[in-house]
């Protein structure tokens, strides 16, 4: 049975205008996942961190601009490059770094590591191994609140080698058909893996994808976290008033490799130089210090700040318990 449909709003939306307090905390925030970045390639190195990550060294502003639109009730799925995406909604320091040592304080306990780190209670419902696998997670979340009519959004985060995947189309074309309030955004890095976007697609620009489905769609620069946020905060008026969904294009780059076994030798010299020019928390540095919204001291403090918010918070979680045997985690996360 097809949902039921709401009247759409006009499309010819602004979007909520940004505080100078809103913006320091949106460098704050993608200093804070930086941060965490690191201190878990560090710990990955010293053995605390068991099986491989995946940095998202370079993405931040995917991550911030998109929860800065959000609603705390709304609903997030994302991959197993996912930590920044999981910091931006709020998730403790602390209790993510438990998760990718093992530990019981971990947010999912312990047993669900670094690809896995899911939180209900802030709208994360949930990292996915499998390439492709949380967008029709994200459709059925979308299907379940158009049917509470609580105006809630569902946010898929995919990479763009999900876009080749039948899982995504089949989400694209049941998301525009019921007019789910869905954000499908791809960060394009143009690797899927190890292997450039010219190799497995036929065009590098994916908001062509979304032609197809006859959906609201808008092409970002993903290093550019108010142009993310605009684009996110018009998808979710749009979708909260019964629009349908859109599908936002962040144009990015990771800055490490796939995971952390890869050197990422693949790459043209080159192009990483180039890209790593336009480091989003430089970038973004610079526009507020030029706004006179902070100085370079103050931006130098926030940096201090927060990198050893990530140490403590890592030296904390490494000193927590190891989950029992008989942890029955589940039942007393979903009871």
């Amino acid at each position: 049975m097809a949902a039921r449909k709401k009247s759409a709003k006009p499309s010819n939306q602004v979007p909520d205008p940004l505080t100078d307090d809103d913006r320091v905390e949106l460098f704050r925030s993608m200093v804070g996942i930086r941060e965490f970045e690191e201190q878990v390639q560090r710990s990955y190195l010293e053995g605390l961190v068991h099986g491989t990550t995946h940095l998202c060294n370079g993405h931040e502003a995917v991550s911030s601009g998109v929860a800065q639109a959000l609603r705390p009730d709304d609903y997030v799925s994302y991959t197993y490059r996912g930590h920044g995406h999981c910091l931006a909604r709020g998730m403790d320091m602390e209790a993510a770094f438990a998760e990718l040592f093992g530990r019981v304080d971990g947010v999912c306990g312990g047993i669900g590591g670094s690809m896995h780190l899911t939180d209900i209670d802030k709208g994360l419902i949930g990292a996915f191994g499998i390439v492709g696998g949380g967008l029709p997670v994200a459709v059925g979340a979308g299907l379940s609140a158009q049917l509470a009519n609580k105006e809630q959004v569902s946010v898929s985060f995919f990479g763009d080698g999900a876009a080749n995947i039948g899982a995504f189309h089949e989400s694209m074309n049941i998301a525009q058909v019921w007019k789910l309030p869905v954000l499908f955004v791809c960060e394009n890095n143009l690797y899927g893996e190890f292997t450039r976007i010219n190799h497995t697609t036929p065009y590098e620009d994916l908001v062509i994808r979304a032609r197809g489905y006859a959906m609201e769609a808008v092409q970002v620069d993903g290093n550019d976290v108010e142009e993310v946020y605009a684009a996110a905060s018009i998808a979710a008026m749009r979708a909260r008033g019964g629009g349908g969904p859109t599908f936002i294009e962040a144009k990015t780059y990771r800055h490490r490799g796939h995971s952390r076994t890869d050197p990422a030798k693949y790459r043209d010299p080159a192009e990483v130089e180039e890209w790593l020019k336009r480091d989003p928390i430089t970038l973004y540095r610079k526009d507020l210090i030029a706004r006179g919204l902070l100085d370079a001291k103050a931006a130098d403090a926030i940096v201090a700040e927060l990198q050893s918010e990530a140490k403590a918070a890592a030296d904390r979680a490494a000193a927590s318990e190891w989950p029992s045997a008989d942890q029955d985690f589940m039942a007393k996360t979903f009871a």
